[in-house]
């Protein structure tokens, strides 16, 4: 079975992936993750997923582990700085040295687990790419992978690249898809696993579902919360995939928005909305 997807021109005149096509009955489907290393939030998903995927259908071939933001220390502490302000900054700057004290990190989970870490400069520099078409990967999944990932990259596993995306697509395409759910009001935020194409957020979607938002809610438990249920929706998501129940949809763009970080006024309308960052 070959569903068609907005995989995109890729090698030549490939049109479409092969998610969703025919595998043997017994094969494991053979992965490996690309994230940024979060001990706060991003380690969440795998912390769940790790403990709960069914080892008799997926093995996990390697994790990359990356860099927040892919850019300089000291600009993402700038960053968190004018988006916590003075004191939530304090807050989570010792959540984080908390964590790093408890041996806290994606990298060291996945060594615990026996997962594999990949080092790479960029996931999109030549020699990266060659070490992965060596190992014969079925999907390649993005969480929170702070690159976007180049035509090359995209047609190097068998069955795709897919995304995890914490935010209905394709009006929430983009960065912190959370933050602005929360901002524009809507009753919950949509957790999205769609197939990855060259444009940003805009492959099929293969499922979804929604983590309510309450009233007065904080950004810290929506984050926690969409994590740990998208690691589940993966699993069910990569689950169908093998056994070739998947039904990609289509992602109509039309009323299509993008979102980068947000600024500090974007902040202050979203307190005023009565949310909280912690």
């Amino acid at each position: 079975m070959k569903v068609r997807t907005q995989f995109g021109a890729i090698q030549g005149q490939r049109q479409t992936s092969q998610i969703g096509c025919e595998r043997p009955g017994a094969a494991k489907l053979r992965l490996l993750f690309v994230t940024e290393e979060d001990p706060l939030y991003v380690i969440r998903f795998f912390d769940i997923f790790f403990a709960e995927y069914p080892r008799n259908e997926f093995e996990i071939c390697g994790i990359t582990v990356d860099r927040a933001f892919h850019e300089p220390i000291w600009k993402t502490l700038r960053r968190m700085q004018a988006f916590y302000g003075r004191w939530d900054v304090l807050r989570q700057g010792m959540r984080f040295v908390q964590a790093r004290l408890r041996g806290r990190s994606i990298e060291a989970l996945a060594r615990t687990m026996g997962v594999p870490v990949l080092a790479a400069r960029s996931v999109n520099r030549p020699e990266y790419i060659e070490q992965l078409q060596a190992m014969a990967l079925d999907i390649i999944v993005s969480v929170a992978a702070p690159e976007i990932f180049k035509a090359e990259l995209l047609a190097v596993p068998q069955l795709g690249c897919i995304n995890v995306h914490c935010g209905r697509l394709p009006a929430y395409r983009g960065m912190m898809p959370t933050f602005w759910q929360m901002l524009r009001g809507e009753p919950a935020a949509t957790i999205t696993v769609h197939v990855m194409a060259e444009e940003v957020d805009a492959g099929d979607v293969l499922a979804t579902q929604a983590f309510p938002i309450e009233p007065y809610d904080s950004l810290d438990r929506v984050i926690l919360g969409t994590k740990c249920e998208s690691a589940r929706l993966l699993t069910r998501v990569l689950r169908d995939l093998r056994a070739e129940r998947a039904q990609p949809t289509p992602l109509e763009m039309n009323g299509a928005g993008y979102f980068s970080f947000p600024r500090r006024a974007d902040v202050r309308e979203f307190r005023k909305r009565g949310h909280r960052l912690l």
